[in-house]
């Protein structure tokens, strides 16, 4: 039998005095209490109620088990009601994981409008272009970009990303604005990513995927590198859009080959698990719903 049940059990009829108002408290036959507490007294290994055909009566034993008892119900009882309140109010410790550059843009400012409105919340962001592992390394919510392998994990798409190429329109300028993706090869190239000898930048024509091999000038695996290179003159480069909105917005640089970018990647929101989800995973999803347009692929 379980413990708690029968522990429970034998403080009722304490409480009450009886086996027959016990069982009418619990909702149980009395025949059912009394096998309860008789495991229970199997269990200690000591007689805990003295019973006679008209009371029943605490052992010395179950005096002194009785106290024990009582605070260990009251242990459980406040350990359930924290779990419970943790699944209706946000509390405890909220571990976010999102990629280093969108992160410090997007879910920096987004963290904050969380914990104010939380403040029974302790936030822990980790930025972070590595895919974590989200529950060997405790993190409650990854925002990842891009499509995703198939896993256990729950994924809830909450934005699209373009991948882009943009230069300086001074140095387009200069040296002409590519129409066509085979014109890359007469520009000089920024490439932002893997450090690769001969990269590949990826376009779509008449719904067929061409590459096109690239010869950088400058490579880095720093985005914040690329685009200010290529806002000084640098050549062509191609990132996320999000990494560009602010060099677009001010016109320090300008959007070419935007009729064959390749389809642009998902923003999810994934976790592990969907059942009896925490109040604090939640409550931050729906933030990112109700308040974030990470829809970067308009044009």
């Amino acid at each position: 039998m379980d413990r708690i049940e029968t522990m429970q059990a034998f403080v009722t009829v304490a409480d009450h005095k009886g086996f027959a108002p016990a069982a009418r408290k619990l909702g149980l036959s009395a025949s059912a209490v009394t096998r309860m507490v008789a495991a229970l007294e199997e269990r200690v290994g000591a007689r805990l109620l003295q019973r006679t055909t008209r009371s029943v009566m605490l052992t010395d034993a179950g005096e002194r088990f009785l106290e024990r008892a009582r605070r260990i119900l009251a242990d459980v009882e406040e350990a359930e009601g924290a779990v419970q309140a943790e699944r209706t109010q946000p509390t405890g410790r909220l571990v976010v994981s999102a990629p280093l550059g969108f992160g410090r843009r997007h879910v920096t400012p987004l963290m904050s409008t969380y914990l104010k409105r939380y403040p029974e919340v302790a936030g822990d962001l980790r930025l972070s272009d590595r895919t974590v592992n989200l529950v060997e390394e405790g993190v409650d919510l990854a925002v990842r970009i891009g499509h995703l392998p198939d896993s256990s994990l729950v994924a809830r798409a909450v934005g699209d990303m373009r991948r882009m190429v943009v230069a300086a329109p001074a140095y387009l300028a200069a040296h002409g604005e590519p129409s066509h993706p085979s014109e890359i090869a007469a520009h000089r190239v920024v490439h932002f990513g893997a450090l690769s000898a001969a990269p590949d930048w990826r376009f779509v024509e008449g719904g067929k995927e061409i590459r096109v091999a690239c010869a950088p000038r400058f490579t880095t695996n720093s985005a914040d590198a690329a685009i200010y290179h290529a806002e000084q003159g640098g050549g062509l480069t191609r990132v996320l859009a999000y990494q560009a909105a602010e060099g677009l917005a001010s016109g320090r640089l300008k959007a070419v080959l935007v009729d064959y970018e390749i389809a642009p990647l998902p923003i999810h929101l994934v976790y592990p698990t969907s059942r009896l989800l925490s109040a604090k995973v939640r409550a931050f999803v729906d933030l990112v719903l109700h308040d974030c347009d990470w829809h970067f692929a308009r044009r």
